[in-house]
């Protein structure tokens, strides 16, 4: 990585850090000061620029309104007790946003633009990083396509920005799930495991069915048969079955989350066997009425871990038992926050500190 990357900066006039009441913070709803800013044009990223978080006007041709090459992240940064800036594992979103960038047929962004551009901005706005314990600094890079001309092929302009979002918790208890037996999320050969808009944005409506009949979010089963647990709508799905950590494999339809790899490597230096493998919805009810499935959680940047509480299937609930003080997804939710709040030591150099 270079150390010699010019960035434009303009900073903005005056902060509109006082308008937010960090108290009552509602996940994605208060913008931080500035954002970041890069075109590409002509084969070659510009240089990057950092200016004052607002509208950004285009073309109503712009492609990526039309044919949806847009691809996006999410990861956070935190306060450690002595007043450093604290991010969880950014290499790895790094590396996430280009394998979807080659998937969606867009330029990849360098990882100097990426984590300098990043480091700078959370050095502008650091006042936004809230130090309250449950919260913290939500950051989304993006990149879309921004040719104005209305013709399914590849842009051959983008644009890469990212802004943060000062965050409080993202669930704040136990949810329902329903599984999905309708509707797919992805399907083999497709464009599952990228973090593209199209995906989001056609999980919208099936998800709006299970809320409406009371339900949080879904349980995304396999495309052909509708048997095998795959995803929830905004996280990976992990299972503690017989005292082992029972999740999907990641493959074309499923996003290979960091916070999923982090769960599954502090699970394995907590000697806890861990199963990659298909999960069936008969073996996940079935589990869950004997006894047997003693966990279930989402883990996800926004929520890191989400228990759950309820899973229903064609009209029938089955609940979760209450989770002991010792569960495995209280004591893994607290080994990785105590990481990424710098409260204890990160032995396995998943911080990187600005």
């Amino acid at each position: 990585m270079t150390e010699t990357l010019q960035i434009d900066i303009h900073q903005i006039e005056k902060s509109r850090i006082d308008t937010v009441d960090f108290d009552n913070l509602i996940f994605g709803r208060s913008f931080a000061d500035h954002m970041l800013m890069v075109d590409y044009e002509d084969g070659a990223w510009k240089t990057p620029q950092i200016l004052p978080f607002g509208p950004i006007s285009y073309s109503p041709a712009m492609m990526s309104l039309h044919y949806g090459q847009a691809i996006f992240e999410g990861m956070k940064a935190y306060k450690s007790p002595t007043g450093e800036i604290l991010v969880f594992r950014p290499e790895e979103n790094w590396k996430r946003l280009n394998k979807s960038a080659v998937r969606m047929c867009m330029p990849e962004v360098p990882e100097d633009i990426f984590m300098e551009g990043l480091s700078e901005l959370l050095r502008l706005d650091s006042a936004w990083i809230p130090a309250k314990e449950g919260s913290s600094m939500y950051i989304r890079p993006f990149m879309f396509s921004t040719d104005e001309y209305v013709g399914v092929s590849p842009s051959k302009t983008y644009k890469f920005m990212i802004f943060t979002c000062p965050v409080g918790a993202y669930y704040t208890k136990p949810i329902r799930v329903r599984v999905e037996t309708k509707y797919i999320r992805a399907a083999h050969g497709g464009v599952g495991f990228s973090k593209n808009a199209g995906n989001y944005g056609g999980s919208l409506y099936p998800t709006k069915l299970a809320v409406d009949a009371g339900y949080d979010q879904i349980i995304w089963t396999d495309a052909s048969e509708h048997q095998y647990v795959e995803e929830a709508g905004t996280m990976n799905l992990m299972f503690v079955i017989d005292g082992k950590l029972v999740t999907a494999p990641t493959g074309d339809t499923i996003l290979d989350g960091v916070t999923r790899k982090s769960v599954i490597q502090v699970a394995k230096d907590f000697g806890m066997e861990v199963e990659e493998r298909q999960l069936s919805i008969k073996e996940l009810t079935e589990g869950i009425a004997s006894g047997k499935v003693q966990e279930a959680f989402g883990a996800g940047t926004a929520a890191v871990i989400a228990p759950i509480a309820t899973v229903g299937y064609n009209g029938v609930d089955y609940d979760l038992p209450e989770r002991p003080a010792d569960a495995f997804s209280k004591r893994v939710y607290t080994e990785i926050d105590n990481i990424k709040t710098g409260k204890i030591e990160d032995t396995r150099g998943w911080v990187m500190k600005i």
